[in-house]
């Protein structure tokens, strides 16, 4: 079974060794960041996690900075991860919705070899009318070049956390109705927003071209979201994702094994949905 992580973060060194040099400016970064017990690692970490992890490959990107000297010098150190490593690593490309020009970044990025755009967030304001008209260059971008956008989300109740952004359902679902034509994943579970799935009118048309991703799931919920997840929607619009360093991908994998999901849902989700996504070997 190949175990591809659709989620996972990595640093410059310069980030790892400097990061309260990073904070002005970029207060969504030392909200997460800023305490130093806050995990920031390179990709030869990342490697090594994954071999002792027992993952083939890992969906890899940075930060949403604000600053482009800081987005820039970020995503040039995906590019170079991903070649230095092409067998394990696939790249997004990552920056703040509300950058100069983001559609112009992206296509810099996906010319030099990333697969797509993401983790995307506005931690500070949630998914407003401003982000979504941010947005719509960068989507036709993505449109045109068939590459998926992943999007932070998170659910809208329950207790606060770092990076918990103050977002509703409604205008994640807002976003999502938007781009019907685009490959969007959300993040985190898309804040619960697949349970809609089950209404008979509208929802699952307007979902059909979305995802989600399980990035945190056992800080968050049950292991048998899983299960009720993979009812309502179908294990196929499934995508294993660590958010790695925060935890472990075995963590995930012990929980899905153990709440009963059947063999082919768990091979679909774990590795088999991201191979798919990506054209990539499936092993």
């Amino acid at each position: 079974m190949t175990i591809i992580d659709f989620h996972t973060h990595i640093f410059p060194p310069f980030c790892v060794k400097e990061r309260e040099r990073l904070f002005k400016g970029e207060q969504a970064f030392e909200s997460i960041y800023g305490s130093p017990g806050s995990k920031m690692v390179e990709a030869e970490t990342l490697i090594y996690s994954m071999d002792e992890q027992g993952v083939d490959r890992s969906v890899v990107f940075g930060f949403p900075w604000e600053d482009p000297d800081n987005y820039k010098r970020h995503n040039d150190y995906i590019i170079e991860s991903v070649n230095r490593y092409p067998d394990r690593l696939t790249g997004l490309s990552c920056f703040s919705p509300f950058c100069q020009k983001p559609a112009t970044e992206a296509q810099r990025c996906l010319e030099a070899g990333l697969s797509g755009v993401g983790e995307l967030a506005v931690y500070g304001s949630g998914l407003s009318s401003r982000f979504l008209d941010s947005m719509k260059d960068l989507m036709s971008l993505c449109e045109c070049m068939d590459v998926p956008l992943l999007l932070h989300t998170n659910e809208p109740v329950g207790h606060s956390y770092p990076g918990k952004a103050p977002m509703t359902l409604y205008q994640i679902y807002r976003f999502v109705k938007a781009y019907p034509k685009n490959r969007i994943v959300l993040a985190h579970w898309g804040g619960g927003i697949f349970f809609y799935c089950l209404m008979k009118k509208e929802v699952p048309e307007v979902m059909k071209n979305v995802w989600l991703d399980t990035a945190a799931s056992p800080f968050l919920y049950s292991p048998e979201i899983y299960l009720r997840a993979a009812e309502i929607i179908g294990p196929e619009k499934i995508l294993f994702g660590s958010d790695f360093p925060l935890i472990r991908p075995k963590r995930y994998l012990d929980e899905m094994e153990s709440c009963g999901l059947e063999k082919a849902a768990l091979e679909k989700i774990t590795g088999a949905n991201a191979a798919l996504f990506f054209g990539l070997e499936s092993g």
